[in-house]
């Protein structure tokens, strides 16, 4: 669909006047432009008011894994409506919920078997540090309340979820927040501060930061560690080889919980339904959302494993907490039929069998002096742009500034492909399209990169 030239103005002014959008500099529409208006997707491709078509570079937000348009969802939806549009699980349940939980529980790793839902990943992070300090709290531990995260990261914006994330830019605004949350390095190789030369000697240097803030903070004050499998903030920052084991040992060592914040990476984004398989180490919680219906319908959930699960069972115990909306019975209902579609199409092994071409198609942009390095897994890179790439030197803030927001993020939509220029940490630019796009769509993303990058490189 596509609307003439007034119908589309009125649009985007009554989106300037009314709608308070997410994340944004509102300043940007009020003297003159013009609110972009995306009206219908297809596949790996979203088309704006105007009828003009873009790759979608980012499946959304992380998200829209089976690509736009697919039928098989409306549908599901639609059948669900007609049979039961709402119950809530608040000590009831209905068909779809129980299935959909049943099914997740066939893909988690080890034994995560008890399938809490909510509506989205920052609800479902939330959900998680009330479980951690509930279930201390029911074990003799009532001391163990703090969270250990790390520097950078994104876990969402509710207080508790907020908290854990590690980006002092989205916390200020709103502080003070809840407290007992504490910071670790992450695992950006590219600028390691120590062991630059060895990543598995990196990797162990980083994991042992954790050791180090569990000590520093009291064993028996700590009840969790919330980590991504491939960080998202900052760049795509995937775990150095040894990384997530040492990790898992240490939370065994001092009886801290691993939660795996996986709002990104669960549901084919690594080439696995949950990312930790990949990397062969099993937490004791996973938080996920997104990709769980492509988008479709919003759900999130918190996966615990039957030992969380085990103090609830007796007694008067119950974990007191829920959302009207968690597990909804239509988006539980899209998220079984997103997920027949991952099997049927198989995506995780198309992730798999492609990620090695699309890493390549990517790095060849190293020609260009304003990339500093190409990374991440799957179907989930991040470009970091870098001032002088035999030193790393990155851009200052009025650089970054004038880079990302001032062109990058306007040239690259302009020319036809939607993706993120970021800028929490150093400036990156941001890719995680469908995951059932091939070799042409990683060209066009490619071409698209180079031509845009080569005029910022002019530009500073």
């Amino acid at each position: 669909m596509s609307f003439d030239q007034q119908d589309a103005q009125a649009l985007s002014d009554t989106a300037r006047d009314r709608l308070w959008m997410h994340f944004t500099r509102h300043s940007t529409y009020e003297h003159g432009g013009s609110v972009p208006i995306i009206t219908r997707g297809d596949g790996a491709y979203i088309y704006d008011v105007h009828g003009k078509r873009y790759l979608d570079g980012l499946a959304g937000l992380f998200t829209v894994q089976v690509g736009h348009g697919r039928a098989e969802l409306a549908n599901a939806a639609a059948k669900q409506m007609q049979e039961l549009a709402f119950f809530p699980l608040w000590s009831y349940a209905h068909p779809a919920a129980i299935e959909l939980a049943e099914r997740l529980a066939t893909y988690t790793p080890g034994d995560l078997n008890r399938v809490f839902f909510t509506t989205g990943g920052g609800e479902a992070v939330e959900s998680a540090w009330k479980l951690a300090k509930q279930y201390f709290k029911l074990t003799g531990k009532p001391m163990k309340h703090k969270v250990i995260s790390r520097s950078v990261a994104y876990h969402g914006t509710p207080q508790g979820a907020l908290s854990i994330t590690g980006i002092p830019d989205a916390k200020k605004y709103f502080e003070p927040l809840v407290p007992g949350a504490f910071k670790v390095p992450n695992t950006n190789f590219y600028r390691a501060p120590q062991h630059g030369d060895d990543i598995e000697a990196f990797g162990r240097w980083a994991a042992d930061r954790i050791a180090e803030a569990i000590e520093f903070e009291g064993p028996d004050t700590v009840a969790a560690v919330f980590l991504e499998p491939v960080q998202n903030s900052g760049g795509c920052f995937p775990p150095p080889p040894g990384y997530l084991e040492r990790v898992r040992e240490i939370c065994d060592e001092y009886d801290v919980l691993l939660v795996a914040d996986e709002t990104i990476c669960a549901f084919g984004r690594i080439g696995e339904m949950f990312a930790m398989s990949r990397y062969g180490v099993t937490p004791d919680i996973i938080t996920c959302a997104k990709g769980m219906t492509s988008g479709y319908s919003p759900i999130g959930a918190m996966i615990a494993s039957e030992r969380l699960f085990e103090p609830f069972k007796t007694g008067h115990n119950y974990f007191a907490h829920g959302y009207t909306f968690g597990g909804h019975p239509v988006s539980a209902a899209v998220a079984l039929a997103n997920l027949d579609i991952f099997e049927r199409e198989g995506l995780n092994k198309h992730v798999r069998d492609n990620e090695g071409a699309f890493r390549s198609t990517l790095e060849k942009l190293k020609d260009l002096d304003i990339v500093g390095d190409v990374r991440g897994d799957g179907f989930f890179y991040g470009i970091e742009l870098v001032k002088d790439k035999a030193t790393k030197e990155t851009f200052n803030d009025e650089e970054s500034e004038l880079l990302l927001r001032g062109f990058l993020s306007r040239a690259l939509f302009e020319a036809g492909l939607y993706c993120r220029a970021d800028d929490r940490g150093d400036p990156v630019i941001q890719l995680s399209p469908p995951l059932n796009i091939d070799q042409s769509h990683f060209d066009e993303i490619e071409q698209i990169l180079r031509s845009v990058l080569t005029e910022a490189q002019t530009i500073l």
